[in-house]
C-alpha cells in the first residue's frame, strides 16, 4: 500500500532535489507523518542521500516523524499566556491526557504540543484543539474541551 501511494506521489514531481519539500509535504499528507521508509524512497527519487533528506525534514517544524493523534492539542506558552496562567492549563492537559508535550496518547486520540505563540494574546491563556481556539482558558475547562474533541 505504501509503495503504491509513494509511486503516485512521485509521478507528479520531477526527479530532482527541487522536488523534495513538495514530495515530503505530500507524503505527510498521505500518511499523517514521514515514515522512515518513505523518507528513504523520497531520497532515492530526488537523487539525494537519506541523511540530506532527514536534515531538510528536521529543519522544518511542519514535518512530523511519528504518527499524530486524531486530535491535536496545542497549549500556548507565549508571554501573555504565561502571565495569565498558561502553566496551569498546560499542567491540566498533561494530567488529563497522561502524556507530555510532544507525545501522542496510546489510543492515537490526542497529540499534545506546546507552541511559542498562537497569536491570540488578547484571549490569554489560550489553547487550540484541532482548528478551534479556546481563549481565557481555565484548568477547570480542559476536561470538557478534551471530551468534546474525543466525541467528534
Amino acid at each position: 500500500e505504501m509503495k503504491g501511494k509513494l509511486e503516485e506521489i512521485f509521478s507528479s514531481h520531477h526527479r530532482s532535489r527541487d522536488a523534495l519539500i513538495p514530495v515530503l509535504q505530500e507524503i505527510q499528507g498521505a500518511f499523517g507523518y514521514l515514515p522512515p521508509e518513505a523518507m528513504e524512497a523520497a531520497a532515492k527519487y530526488c537523487r539525494m542521500s537519506a541523511v540530506e533528506v532527514y536534515g531538510v525534514a528536521t529543519f522544518y517544524a511542519q514535518f512530523k516523524f511519528s504518527p499524530m493523534g486524531r486530535n491535536i492539542v496545542m497549549v500556548c506558552q507565549g508571554t501573555a499566556c504565561h502571565v495569565m496562567g498558561g502553566a496551569r492549563v498546560l499542567d491540566e492537559v498533561k494530567t488529563q491526557l497522561g502524556i507530555r508535550p510532544g507525545e501522542t496518547t496510546k489510543d492515537m486520540e490526542f497529540t499534545f504540543e506546546t507552541v511559542a505563540c498562537i497569536g491570540a494574546c488578547a484571549l490569554a491563556p489560550a489553547m487550540v484543539v484541532n482548528k478551534d481556539t479556546h481563549g481565557r482558558m481555565k484548568a477547570e475547562k480542559v476536561m470538557e474541551i478534551l471530551n468534546a474533541a474525543r466525541s467528534h
